[in-house]
């Protein structure tokens, strides 16, 4: 029976399960089989030494969670809060510093229990933004100061300061009942003048610890046994109205060293900050994360001049994950790039597909078009914001392609345009695909969805066997870089990773196109 609480010192690297990483499906253990959530709090009372002498001080602590995961699971708390309500004693100390306004950075620690075995984590850098002491906290911190009036200013106001901020996920490795429970409470405090310079000095540091006599069990949660219908249930009355989880996509984890690598990395990098404190990006080498996947994906292009809409795929995909991950916890930012290939009997492009158009308008045209890639792979760039608990992110995938046309008609007549009737260069066809990770919703790279985009259509050459039907096609069909000539949807399925090739998503299936 083990527990594994993964805590992050100072800052958590973050790992954002949808879109290009794939982590969700590949890397790391998914949030997707998440049941109901709950919104838990506990109200807790701290023995806290202030300069003032012991204090009893008020602490609320709060986070959303899961009713229920699967072993293995990364379970990760939202929209975490320590709210601590500072007595007018424990304030007199910066009173008498002529201090303006008062913050915080809270630690927390939490035991993450199943079973007999339980392991802490830490929840810090929770960060509480300035407020503005109380002038009653003012006299009493100078009734303090003097050895008099404290027992006058029980009526006087405190502060409370509100504590938020991103906290390590944690993964249960048995079922059961599982607890997080909160326990010591640190506070980094922090004072400033009314001109909103520190203070001398500038803080203080305080070492709180729960009171006795409390029940501080922040909330329980219900492991199951991954896909194991045998596991045993919580007891009676523990858990009664968490429904079943929907079954989770199965997850192969880290390569065995990968994230003690990744950790040694992110800590070497902490260390560097002392020196230079902009300097947060971390790239993970790729060898560490690097994967294949297939998928396949089909939609429409329309084609302005037309007055029409091609039908595209459903093309198959051969793509190469997270050749560069950065995180960056300073800008709370994921920046990953992938790559892809078109792959059709061989051929880096598109299945060739058969169209019909009205030409000038009246015209009917009917063509063979294909789309072959050129160049690099095509760029697949995803962008997570991280501070957020719904992990938007921004998905854009560049292609460079060359335009050919064959078996043309024109009013059912053939018409010669010979082995190569093409655009005159490369064009690039840009999509774009928005979506959040908690959550899954909208377009993910590891999940697919709708990616939307333009293109700008070059002039036509080599058209013709004994005319040079160039002109025609540069006219009927070339655009002139206006975005609403060539409008594109692609609709992507999900990918199957080769790391997990009995997944329930390989084989890789043909998505339905969307208009």
């Amino acid at each position: 029976m083990t527990v594994d609480a993964r805590a992050a010192a100072r800052r958590p690297i973050h790992w954002a399960v949808g879109g290009a990483l794939v982590v969700a499906t590949a890397l790391v253990p998914s949030a997707e089989s998440a049941a109901a959530e709950q919104k838990s709090e506990v109200a807790l009372r701290y023995d806290c030494p202030f300069p003032s002498g012991p204090e009893e001080v008020d602490v609320v602590v709060s986070a959303v969670l899961p009713t229920s995961a699967r072993t293995g699971e990364e379970v990760r708390p939202g929209q975490v809060a320590v709210e601590v309500t500072l007595p007018p004693t424990a304030l007199a100390r910066f009173a008498g510093l002529d201090a303006a306004t008062l913050s915080a950075v809270a630690r927390l620690t939490v035991r993450n229990s199943v079973g007999d075995t339980s392991a802490d984590a830490s929840w810090q850098d929770l960060t509480a933004p300035p407020a503005e002491l109380p002038t009653a906290g003012a006299d009493a911190g100078e009734g303090a100061d003097g050895g008099e009036g404290q027992g006058e200013d029980e009526g006087q106001a405190g502060l409370t300061l509100t504590a938020t901020g991103d906290v390590p996920t944690v993964a249960f490795g048995s079922p059961g009942r599982a607890t997080l429970t909160p326990g010591a409470l640190a506070l980094a405090l922090t004072s400033l003048t009314g001109a909103g310079v520190p203070t001398t000095p500038p803080g203080l540091d305080v070492a709180c610890t729960p009171a006795p006599g409390q029940e501080p069990e922040l909330a329980a949660i219900a492991i199951r046994g991954d896909q194991d219908p045998s596991s045993p249930a919580p007891r009676p009355g523990e858990s009664d109205s968490a429904p079943e989880p929907p079954p989770a996509r199965p997850a192969e984890g880290l390569p065995p060293t990968a994230r003690e690598r990744i950790d040694a990395l992110t800590e070497k990098r902490r260390e560097a900050l002392e020196d230079d404190p902009g300097s947060c990006p971390i790239e993970i080498p790729p060898e560490w994360v690097m994967t294949t996947a297939e998928t396949y994906a089909t939609g429409y292009a329309n084609a302005a001049k037309l007055d029409g809409a091609a039908a595209l795929g459903p093309a198959f995909m051969k793509v190469v994950l997270n050749k560069r991950y950065i995180n960056d916890s300073c800008a709370s930012t994921v920046d990953v790039s992938s790559e892809v290939d078109f792959d059709y009997e061989g051929k880096r492009q598109l299945p060739p597909t058969k169209a019909t158009f009205l030409s000038y308008g009246f015209m009917p045209t009917t063509a063979t078009m294909t789309l072959e890639q050129v160049g690099p792979p095509a760029a697949i760039h995803t962008h997570t914001v991280t501070n957020t608990p719904t992990y938007p992110e921004e998905t854009t995938v560049t292609a460079r392609l060359v335009m050919r046309l064959s078996d043309v008609e024109v009013n059912g007549v053939p018409l010669d345009v010979g082995p190569d009737c093409r655009t005159a260069r490369p064009f690039e066809q840009v999509l774009k695909g928005y979506g959040q990770s908690y959550p899954p919703a909208g377009y993910l790279v590891a999940y697919g969805g709708s990616l939307t985009g333009y293109a700008h259509i070059p002039p036509f050459e080599g058209c013709g066997t004994t005319e040079d039907l160039d002109p025609i096609f540069t006219s009927a069909i070339s655009s002139p870089g206006k975005k609403a000539d060539n409008y594109t949807k692609m609709t992507q399925a999900p990918l199957c990773v080769a790391t997990n090739p009995e997944g329930p998503d390989c084989p890789p299936r043909k998505p339905e196109p969307e208009r």
